[in-house]
């Protein structure tokens, strides 16, 4: 494979537009770039989770995550492309039912925290949630790939998972909400 990017400026963004895969130019602030960018961002996050010092078996899946979160901004970046299917889904739910296999029952709802990985576990939830709202969005407009909406919802419940599941290995306390704690409060 050739070098794909010789020149990493182009000037041809300087009017505010930018281009698709397939040569169309769009507005810079056209929902397909802003869902982009937190695709991106959450890929980033991603990054900084495998940063966090994760089990190798986490890092391993993250990896893939990556992976499979580039594909999507492939799809949003040349429009009709699929590159998600069933199958990605039907991996994360695995997953999903893996980590939550040996976490207890939840009795009362979660507030982010606990150890640093567990943490960055929340905000990458938060930000995939994010994802998929502006997926949905653009979805009432133009074409998207429903598994990859599909895949985005349950990657939300696998950082939200994963992040109970590395508090329990790291030793870091699980920080309930607690509905009382305001009436009690200075």
């Amino acid at each position: 494979m050739g070098n794909r990017l010789s020149k990493i400026y182009t000037r041809t963004g300087d009017n505010g537009t930018t281009a698709l895969g397939n040569g169309e130019r769009i507005d810079k602030s056209n929902v397909r770039i802003d869902v982009m960018g937190d695709v991106d961002e959450l890929n980033s996050l991603c990054g900084v989770l495998g940063a966090s010092g994760i089990p190798d078996d986490v890092s391993g899946y993250l990896l893939n995550i990556q992976h499979r979160l580039f594909d999507i901004g492939g799809e949003l970046a040349i429009p009709g492309n699929a590159a998600i299917d069933p199958v990605c889904v039907d991996r994360l739910e695995e997953l999903i039912d893996t980590y939550n296999e040996d976490l207890p029952a939840l009795k009362e709802f979660i507030l982010p925290g606990g150890s640093l990985s567990a943490s960055v576990c929340h905000l990458a939830r938060s930000v995939c949630r994010r994802v998929e709202r502006n997926l949905v969005a653009m979805g009432r407009n133009e074409y998207i790939n429903p598994e990859s909406l599909r895949y985005i919802n349950r990657l939300s419940d696998l950082f939200f998972v994963l992040a109970r599941a590395l508090n329990q290995e790291k030793g870091g306390k699980e920080i309930f909400w607690d509905s009382e704690r305001l009436k009690r409060s200075v």
